[in-house]
């Protein structure tokens, strides 16, 4: 029957829309009741009296949940086929197939499993398509949330608590998690986090999660010119380089150097390498409020396969301030073009930084095992040291100590 029809006719899969559960006093009208969490990214949305959504931060008016939830995840991900709607949207915190599942449970208690009413997806078995929706496949986004370091809101408060906290949990410990690892030819790498977009990103929220990463935007996209020049010396690059081969774990360290306001000339000139690791509680939280901090690998760092042969690509960005007018909205992250220095040896305190870094990392379960195969030929050693040749002085009169630091790495795991 038809959403409008007899309350105790049985309906067919795309019959039970957000009217008809609005009409059964499932769902109340009300503005900011829905909401998608979707890679680190939130929507909110209103809920029509007419079972219309309107999406608060457009005022764009959509028929159906998965009309909605397919829009918002192609702003962030272009390639996103379907928004496998009642599975995205949350309704005061719920899934809206929970509000379904509810319904049928009320009103059609001996109706058939999903499985046999054509569930469009085995990930949530509950799941029906609704009258003027495709028919949606599975996807693995749906609990973004937890995997963004946010628990999931469940039906029961408590329970809603316990996931948050065990989600925090799993997020403090992931950087350290061995992936591929203890299997010698297998790249060392995790899944790489979607960058979304900064035009999806709106005014600053506190909801969101601030690991969220965002794609970077060059000059000439917004039809400006870098406003200041950067040079960085090899040195610095050689030592951020070999903090970031060290471990599995995400890395950051502090830059420092000179600006010339006469030639709007910054000059990167030391690097500070933070021996602490994020997923460290008590440590973490000081050392990430500081500026100029350098991250080491917001994709899985040096051991990334989209990196073309061994040299790990160094990618320095800066962020812009928003326009005065709109203090909150975020600052652009912006793509800068740099020229580097070629120093003519290696110093002292670069040297004394490798040999503390070894010394930190000596025998932590997430050291690279150097001897291992990082490729069919290479092990991960001499991944390091392909990587590193283009950033060594051509003076090598301290190569002898070089070979020293990568002895003792093969010794440290």
């Amino acid at each position: 029957k038809a959403a409008g029809g007899p309350r105790g006719a049985v309906l067919t899969r795309r019959g039970i829309t957000l009217r008809v559960l609005l009409r059964d006093g499932l769902l109340e009208p009300a503005r900011g009741v829905l909401s998608i969490y979707y890679l680190g990214k939130k929507f909110v949305g209103d809920l029509g009296a007419d079972g219309t959504i309107t999406w608060q931060e457009t005022g764009q008016v959509f028929n159906s949940p998965s009309a909605w939830a397919t829009h918002c995840k192609r702003l962030v991900n272009p390639a996103k086929k379907s928004g496998c709607g009642w599975a995205s949207v949350r309704y005061k915190g719920q899934k809206l197939d929970q509000y379904k599942a509810a319904w049928l449970r009320k009103h059609q208690p001996n109706a058939p499993p999903a499985e046999e009413r054509g569930c469009p997806s085995p990930c949530h078995p509950q799941s029906l398509a609704s009258e003027g929706e495709e028919e949606e496949m599975p996807e693995e986004e749906e609990e973004e949330a937890t995997r963004e370091g946010r628990g999931a809101p469940a039906a029961e408060p408590a329970v809603a608590k316990k996931t948050e906290e065990r989600s925090k949990k799993q997020q403090g410990k992931s950087l350290a998690e061995p992936v591929g690892a203890d299997h010698p030819g297998k790249r060392l790498e995790s899944k790489p986090r979607v960058p979304v977009r900064y035009c999806t990103l709106g005014t600053r929220d506190s909801a969101r999660n601030p690991q969220t990463l965002v794609e970077v935007t060059s000059f000439a996209a917004i039809n400006k010119f870098q406003p200041f020049n950067v040079a960085i010396s090899t040195n610095v690059l050689l030592l951020l380089d070999f903090h970031s081969h060290l471990t599995r774990s995400e890395v950051v360290g502090y830059l420092g150097g000179r600006w010339d306001t006469n030639t709007q000339l910054l000059t990167v000139l030391r690097a500070f390498p933070c021996r602490t690791r994020l997923g460290d509680a008590e440590a973490a939280g000081a050392v990430e409020e500081e500026p100029h901090l350098f991250p080491s690998h917001p994709r899985p760092g040096p051991y990334y396969h989209g990196n073309p042969g061994v040299e790990s690509k160094i990618a320095p960005f800066w962020v812009m301030p928003p326009p005065e007018q709109r203090p909150n909205d975020y600052g652009i992250p912006m793509d800068v073009e740099v020229a580097y220095i070629q120093d003519g040896f290696l110093t002292n305190d670069v040297l004394q930084e490798m040999t503390l870094l070894v010394e930190f990392y000596k025998g932590a379960p997430d050291l690279v095992k150097f001897q291992e195969l990082w490729s069919q030929d290479q092990t991960y050693l001499d991944k390091l040291k392909g990587s590193l040749a283009s950033r060594t002085p051509k003076d090598q009169s301290f190569a002898h100590v070089l070979e020293q630091i990568y002895g003792l790495l093969k010794l440290s795991g």
